[in-house]
């Protein structure tokens, strides 16, 4: 398998050789779909809170006798079946949204999301990304020689400059290779990898 190689310019012309497991592997829509659909999953944290019936502050009184009325039975105004009454199921804090997703199974996801960013010519090599100072204009000079416009940079190893000049560029996503996760790879339109990174990706993903 051969990957791009672009200099400081954003000129291809040169290729890097990369293991066929990493980078040449057949794309698996579903495999991609869960490990993605797992990822963002396991991001959620349990923010919503509803009342049981239970937990309603409302009058535990019958509110009328149980025959004779004509209406329907009621047992009192907290009940589900009323308006502003208690969920029956409600949301808790602790629900666990987390889906469980093998190593294998999302190495293999992995793989097949960075094979189809080759194929479609979105993913380019290069030998290193740094700056020589924490300056958001010299991290946006570079990437704009690089002829790209939304990029998401993987090194092997973040130095403080690069992650520093990142942080106020809304187009720019610097992440080291152990951080990249199935999220970003498939929503960025560009991704930029350093040739270390690239052996790294070939040893985590082999």
């Amino acid at each position: 398998m051969e990957l791009k190689l672009i200099d400081s310019k954003g000129k291809d012309g040169a290729t890097v050789a990369a293991s066929d497991a990493a980078f040449g592997r057949e794309f698996n829509e579903a495999l991609v779909h869960q490990v993605v659909v797992a990822y963002q999953a396991n991001a959620r944290l349990g923010t919503r809170k509803q009342k049981a019936r239970g937990e309603i502050n409302r009058s535990h009184r019958k509110p009328w006798r149980q025959k004779g009325t004509g209406r329907a039975r009621a047992g009192f105004s907290g009940s589900p079946l009323w308006r502003g009454g208690g969920k029956i199921f409600p949301n808790s804090p602790d629900e666990n949204f987390t889906q469980k997703v093998n190593r294998k199974m999302y190495r293999a996801g992995m793989a097949s999301i960075l094979s189809q960013l080759v194929r479609e010519g979105r993913l380019a090599v290069v030998e290193e990304f740094k700056v020589d100072s924490a300056k958001t204009k010299l991290l946006a000079q570079k990437v704009k020689g690089l002829g790209l416009d939304e990029v998401l940079v993987i090194a092997d190893g973040v130095d403080p400059n690069l992650y520093l000049s990142a942080r106020n560029l809304p187009n720019v996503v610097v992440l080291d290779v152990r951080n990249a996760d199935p999220v970003s790879l498939v929503s960025s339109r560009n991704v930029v990898l350093t040739r270390q990174a690239v052996a790294k990706f070939e040893e985590l993903l082999r």
